[in-house]
């Protein structure tokens, strides 16, 4: 386990803007799609890396991991079938540094990478973000009726600190729902 060095107020500044590499692979059971990494993350180069982000331990009490895994060790995720992106790759300090414009874009630019990766399921992190970027104006958790390129969109709670509405156990809840649907090895079906 590789865990990375805690990363300075300068570091922080400096991480503005900057990207972190996609967790991806073709065939992926469920790609997870964040809204844009945030300034920690962009940092120290791993996805939800902030520690009071609550993405990791949501993941493994979901089932989706066999064991709490660390921002570093993000990688492992491909080997159980899953992968991380992000809507919009810049990193800034809070989501709502985005214009409504880039994250409308960011739908764009997943869509062509669905539609060359094609995982079965694109988990969006973020109710609010999904409402923007797929202009649509209702939008509940759970599976989408739309599809991204062939594949499947569902819609969970985004794990960051920062979202009070949701706490550990009801995030966990929401992604179990998620992980069950994936795991019973049922096909899952267009609404």
């Amino acid at each position: 386990m590789i865990h990375s060095v805690k990363p300075t107020r300068v570091d922080l500044h400096a991480a503005k803007n900057k990207t972190v590499r996609d967790v991806i692979a073709p065939g992926l059971r469920v790609l997870f799609c964040g809204i844009n990494p945030g300034l920690y993350s962009a940092a120290t180069g791993h996805h939800f890396a902030r520690p009071g982000n609550r993405f990791w331990p949501t993941l493994y009490q979901a089932g989706f991991t066999p064991r709490l895994l660390h921002p570093s060790e993000e990688r492992e995720l491909l080997t159980l079938g899953y992968g991380i992106t992000n809507l919009v790759p810049r990193a800034t300090a809070t989501a709502d540094e985005l214009s409504s414009d880039e994250l409308v874009e960011g739908q764009r630019h997943l869509k062509a990478k669905v539609k060359r990766f094609q995982p079965q399921v694109v988990a969006m992190l973020g109710i609010g973000a999904y409402r923007t970027a797929f202009e649509q104006k209702v939008v509940t958790l759970g599976q989408q009726s739309e599809r991204l390129a062939n594949s499947i969109v569902w819609v969970l709670p985004n794990p960051s600190g920062l979202n009070a509405h949701y706490q550990l156990a009801d995030l966990a809840k929401q992604f179990r729902t998620l992980y069950q649907a994936v795991e019973s090895n049922r096909p899952l079906k267009t609404k």
